[in-house]
């Protein structure tokens, strides 16, 4: 509810006006520029983790990858000198 009051005061060379606008209940809203600010901040932090984390996955699986090459390379490193001691253990026995 708005209640307007127009007092007019007379004396001296020109009456003046004085008006009074009283608001009752909630104030109206107005859009903050703030707000949109903070928004906007909010989603550049939340881009930049989901980048950052995202490399970090990148690099754990390059180094699960290297992990799993340099086990085949020791694998095939052991089966090769299996093989030859097999081979030593075929002569001695011939």
């Amino acid at each position: 509810m708005v209640e307007e009051r127009i007092t007019t005061v007379e004396g001296g060379a020109a009456p003046s006006t004085h008006t009074t606008i009283i608001h009752d209940g909630e104030p109206a809203r107005r859009s903050s520029g703030g707000a949109i600010l903070l928004a906007i901040v909010l989603l550049i932090a939340v881009v930049g983790s989901l980048y950052f984390f995202n490399r970090a996955s990148s690099s754990e699986a390059a180094k699960d990858n290297a992990i799993a090459g340099a086990a085949s390379s020791v694998e095939d490193a052991a089966q090769k000198v299996g093989n030859a001691a097999q081979d030593a253990a075929d002569k001695v026995t011939k």
